[in-house]
């Protein structure tokens, strides 16, 4: 979300303000260390795979021949534009490609991920003709041949924390028969730890893991009140046993415990308990305690009333905007259960990627644009069913009116929509167009290939909160900065995942410096009059604070916030800084950042020791 200190009005369209002037501090590359060492933790997390993404050359991979690591035409990468092509010949042939990685010691969880696009001329669908082989030591973890061809390419995940403590052969070997090519394109490859052996994992292991919701709604004439059913499939990640889970009924914020816009009866595969957390967490007792590994499903009706207003949940005259309406299971980790409280000042919604499948039964007059791929078909008279599909995403939401929608794709192949309201300009619309389309290339390249599909960005200039993300699906008004910021937390929050009520700044700094990147601006002098409010103010506050102190949020979190991942990539080098980050998303794709494990990832990244920067730049935890 972008909160509205950011905006100003400017020759009568909305534009964002950059923070101005002077610089904050920072420590030098040169700097001596502290007089006194610091206590060497258990384990530092780490990403251990050295230029996994191929962007660095060749070194150290090693490889059978110089067009392993390649960029030439024929396959793409996953992200950026170089990538790993093992064979594709047609003729019998072996390519390798080797890297060796120290794993260390003390650290409970390593994870090896890849990403593997399969494409062959086999025609069989029994024989593995051809195969690539991805090993580390002696061990094989996979095998995989002509038979698993796809279209784009899918990551794979390996626990490798077997090899704590060694420096093992990281290596991929691709054989051909002698006819017909099978490709193997390999990218994004890193091996990540984190977990001191001392701690119990399963303490902190998020759960309910693997949501799938599927969804089938119908709406009145003007798409304010829909109605269905909703289920959701689960399974407990953790050796602590499932006895219950929460539904987040988020909306009923807007509304009160006597007249909720979000009502959930008729419960299936548990049985519900008290609403809580003013009416916006559900508690369902599952019917026997779900074991590790075990999955379950609950099933129920839902009701949802749209309320009047220009909101990211409200209608703003024909036009509905309906996000967060869906209710999504709780996450459930080493502290406890998180049922924090809405915050109209920023976001609450942590949650873990899943799948959606959402139908939607609508008047036909009224367009609904959607998280994921739509396919429409017709209804009953006048009216249509709008399916929408959505892998991997951590939310859904919609809207639904008579919207105009102008078209257009990326340069990289993004489809792109734009859904304007009434008022909103054709010029302003294609515009709104142009921004999306520069805007997802530019964070693409950086951070990793957009992977959902389409985007939908939704236009109302009434807006009183800026703009507001959702996976494939943004509202915003019309700013070129609030429109690239908006698509930029595809990533950051999207696809990076966080705890958006205890560590904001991981969806909003990092969002706002990527804004930055992607429209030129290198945050020199980023700072303007630096002034903390007490000791107590840090840019990692949680939104208990900021809905506190309201005033500081956008001025911290946006700006001290973005301003201190400028300093750093001065501080580390723009190439050092373009990996890090790169990296970052690679191994937290899908998954949740946490502060923690974002400061040992910018510590592994240099030989400085960067104490004194996370202290005078107030990044705690």
């Amino acid at each position: 979300m972008r909160p509205i200190p950011h905006k100003v009005l400017v020759a009568s369209a909305l534009a964002v303000t950059a923070l101005a002037a002077a610089s904050l501090p920072v420590p030098s590359a040169a700097a001596a260390p502290p007089t006194a060492p610091l206590a060497a933790a258990a384990c530092t997390p780490a990403q251990v795979v050295t230029n996994g993404d191929f962007e660095s050359g060749t070194s150290p991979w090693s490889q059978s021949s110089t067009t392993v690591i390649t960029s030439r035409t024929g396959q793409s990468a996953h992200g950026g534009t170089s990538f790993a092509w093992l064979n594709g010949v047609g003729s019998t042939h072996t390519d390798t490609l080797s890297q060796s990685v120290t794993i260390p010691s003390g650290c409970s969880t390593a994870t090896l991920t890849f990403w593997l696009h399969i494409d062959t001329a086999e025609t069989t669908s029994s024989t593995a003709y051809d195969k690539l082989t991805a090993k580390i030591g002696t061990t094989t973890l996979a095998t995989y041949s002509n038979l698993n061809k796809a279209t784009g390419y899918a990551q794979k995940s390996f626990d490798v924390s077997a090899f704590a403590g060694q420096t093992v052969s990281l290596a991929f070997t691709g054989t051909e028969d002698s006819s017909l090519q099978t490709s193997f394109v390999l990218d994004d490859i890193a091996l990540n730890t984190s977990g001191d052996t001392t701690t119990p994992p399963a303490d902190s292991t998020r759960t309910p893991a693997a949501p799938s919701y599927t969804v089938s709604l119908s709406s009145n004439t003007s798409g304010t009140v829909w109605t269905g059913h909703e289920s959701a499939t689960f399974t407990n990640a953790s050796s602590t046993a499932l006895s219950e889970v929460y539904l987040r009924l988020w909306d009923n914020y807007h509304g009160t415990c006597s007249a909720m816009p979000i009502t959930v009866s008729n419960v299936t595969g548990g049985t519900a308990g008290a609403l809580s957390v003013a009416c916006t967490a559900l508690q369902i007792a599952l019917p026997t305690p779900l074991a590790q590994g075990q999955s379950a499903t609950i099933g129920f009706d839902l009701g949802i009333t749209v309320p009047s207003g220009a909101d990211r949940f409200g209608y703003d005259g024909a036009f509905s905007m309906i996000g967060n309406a869906l209710p999504v299971l709780a996450v459930k980790d080493g502290s406890g259960w998180h049922l924090d409280p809405y915050t109209n000042n920023g976001e609450s919604f942590y949650s873990l990627a899943a799948d959606f499948k959402v139908t939607l039964d609508h008047p036909t007059t009224l367009l609904v644009p959607a998280t994921g791929a739509s396919v429409d078909a017709a209804g009953s008279s006048g009216r249509t069913i709008t399916t929408a599909t959505a892998s991997k995403v951590r939310d859904f939401a919609w809207a639904a009116g008579p919207f105009t929608k102008i078209s257009g794709t990326s340069t990289a192949g993004t489809p792109i929509n734009v859904y304007s309201v009434s008022g909103i300009s054709s010029a302003n619309a294609q515009s709104m167009l142009t921004t999306a389309k520069t805007a997802v290339d530019a964070h693409a390249a950086r951070f990793g290939a957009y992977p959902y599909g389409e985007l939908d960005a939704v236009i109302d200039n009434n807006f009183w909160f800026g703009g507001m993300e959702y996976p494939g699906f943004v509202l915003d008004l019309v700013s070129t900065t609030a429109l690239t910021h908006e698509i930029g937390h595809q990533w950051f929050y999207g696809i990076v995942g966080d705890d958006e009520y205890n560590s904001p700044w991981l969806d909003e700094s990092f969002t706002d410096y990527a804004t930055d990147l992607a429209l030129g601006k290198t945050g020199t002098s980023c700072w303007s009059s630096v002034s903390w409010a007490s000791t107590a103010e840090n840019i990692t506050n949680s939104m208990a604070y900021w809905d506190a102190h309201s005033s500081r949020y956008s001025t911290v979190v946006y700006g001290y916030g973005k301003c201190a991942l400028h300093d750093l990539r001065r501080l580390l080098g723009d190439t050092v800084m373009a990996k890090l980050l790169k990296d970052y998303a690679t191994s937290h794709w899908y998954g949740v950042s946490t502060t923690a494990e974002f400061k040992a990832a910018a510590q592994a990244a240099t030989t400085t020791d960067l104490t004194s920067f996370w202290t005078t730049h107030r990044i705690v935890g």
